[in-house]
């Protein structure tokens, strides 16, 4: 096992994570409410190609990360948890990015008015609803998985290994599900993007 990284102080922990996890959630919820009109001279959808690359990266080193800490190699589960949580702050800008400037996007939105009527709803059936539960799904444990992220970095680099482990039990499956998730709603919801 590798030695701590950081002294151990919980309280300061607790503080630090609660406080970091509900200014991000208020930015993007706030933030997403927001479109700035301004021409970048490009398409501002590249920024949800962007975080799909970038959640489609964080997945293989999540996966990554599992297969290398099963076979003890520790500071290689570290460096890939760690480039895997520097990756997700690079998402967290392209996301705000994307919906500051693009705004929402509707799946089924085929004539590209920004609303979508029975016609629509009726051409693309029952996707609209799978595709809503895993937009629903995703959006939901996005918004709570970063406290959990981040304590179950802060036990690892405190060596604090059993804490660790038990919640890493559930953060990592969520992690990966977000990750996975992510591109799956681009690919989904991609073809009704206005230029």
């Amino acid at each position: 096992m590798l030695g701590a990284t950081f002294k151990k102080n919980d309280k300061q922990a607790r503080l630090l994570i609660g406080v970091f996890s509900f200014v991000v959630f208020a930015a993007v919820v706030l933030l997403s409410r927001i479109k700035v009109e301004v021409d970048l001279g490009f398409d501002v959808h590249i920024f949800a190609q962007i975080n799909a690359v970038i959640n489609s990266l964080i997945a293989l080193l999540l996966v990554a990360a599992l297969v290398v800490v099963k076979q003890g190699k520790y500071a290689l589960h570290k460096k890939l948890m760690m480039g895997a949580l520097v990756l997700s702050v690079l998402f967290l800008v392209s996301y705000i990015a994307h919906h500051l400037l693009a705004g929402d996007t509707r799946y089924g939105d085929a004539n590209l008015d920004g609303t979508v009527d029975a016609a629509e709803i009726a051409a693309v059936g029952s996707m609209r609803y799978v595709y809503l539960i895993i937009l629903l799904t995703h959006i939901f444990l996005a918004a709570i998985i970063l406290p959990f992220i981040l304590f179950t970095a802060y036990r690892g680099l405190t060596a604090e290994y059993p804490a660790h482990k038990k919640l890493a039990k559930i953060t990592w499956p969520l992690w990966l599900y977000v990750a996975i998730t992510g591109p799956v709603v681009y690919l989904m919801i991609s073809p009704y993007y206005t230029a």
